[in-house]
């Protein structure tokens, strides 16, 4: 018997190796219809990124829609992470081309399009938030249509990893975040610090999901080899970090998140110390007198939730339903 779809789900990807994971768990979920993907520039170009996020939709034998979007953030010079993921963001494994190609449409629209014909839907970003911010630029009122806006991206209060104070999404493009941030949507912030620790798997997880003998545990192990030999140099931390997938996963199941707070968060664009570092008010003190013309913007829309730890077991678990 069938699984009934009761979720409609946007994502919004700078689609590299963890990226690729990611999308594969919200195109296996059985009870859940992605409606759109739209791409941004981010971990790769935005070409590269969409002939990405092409192939990983034809792997998972989907027809969901592929969108290409920004190019550059805003208003800075675009850094790509391909020191990180390889020169085409999957590892340099020469994955071929999809047969498939992008829709027509650009992604800022296909954005503001699919947001208004699914009212309910879910977001989830897990690169830059340069299409989405364009987005609720053009049409403020898809703001309130969302059901969830789940992002992947920041460090709150907690070490960056493009910089000790800002994660790689919202440093890349801070002022498309500070305007995603402030808009009306109804965010869930995911940052790096999630995939840490006890999140990142290990050697004898890595064997466990290639003993699942699939396209897809394979893949996925694959074009994260490349990003677990980065994230070692980077942390020296041995395993697969797989943020996006995080992300995914709290996006289909909030209960995975094991604590979360809500808060009002703005975005560093002045400081190029704290360049796109995520500023969270977890005391709650925004609303003093003192501090109140400094945050009276943020303070015009609501609070982002907040996940501060996840069940680590329920994550892996989750993944590998996926894969299998």
């Amino acid at each position: 018997m069938l699984t009934p779809v009761t979720r409609t789900f946007l994502i919004d990807t700078d689609i590299a190796s963890d990226d690729a994971v990611a999308l594969i768990m919200a195109l296996r979920a059985p009870d859940v219809r992605v409606a759109a993907i739209t791409v941004v520039a981010g971990n790769v170009g935005v070409q590269q990124a969409t002939r990405n996020a092409l192939y990983t939709v034809e792997l998972c034998g989907s027809d969901a829609p592929v969108y290409a979007g920004a190019e550059n953030p805003l208003l800075r010079i675009y850094e790509n992470a391909t020191w990180f993921h390889g020169r085409d963001g999957l590892g340099d494994r020469n994955y071929p081309a999809s047969r498939r190609v992008a829709e027509k449409l650009q992604a800022v629209d296909a954005i503001i399009e699919t947001i208004e014909t699914n009212p309910g839907i879910v977001l989830v970003t897990l690169g830059p938030l340069t299409n989405v911010a364009l987005a609720v630029s053009k049409k403020p009122a898809i703001a309130a249509k969302v059901s969830r806006c789940v992002i992947m991206g920041g460090a709150p209060c907690c070490e960056g990893n493009v910089t000790p104070a800002a994660e790689y999404n919202i440093w890349v493009d801070p002022e498309a975040a500070r305007i995603v941030m402030r808009s009306g949507l109804p965010v869930e912030l995911i940052g790096w610090q999630l995939c840490r620790g006890e999140a990142v798997l290990g050697e004898p997880e890595i064997e466990k999901v290639e003993a699942f003998n699939t396209k897809l545990a394979h893949f996925a192990i694959e074009c994260n080899s490349h990003a677990r030999t980065a994230y070692k140099i980077q942390t020296n931390e041995d395993g697969i970090c797989l943020p996006d997938p995080v992300a995914m996963c709290l996006a289909l199941d909030p209960t995975i998140g094991t604590e979360w707070s809500e808060h009002y968060v703005d975005v560093e664009t002045e400081s190029e110390m704290t360049r796109g570092m995520t500023v969270v008010d977890r005391l709650n003190v925004a609303g003093d007198d003192r501090n109140r013309a400094v945050w009276a913007p943020a303070l015009s829309g609501p609070k982002a939730k907040i996940c501060w730890t996840i069940d680590n077991r329920r994550w892996k678990e989750a993944l590998y339903a996926a894969l299998r």
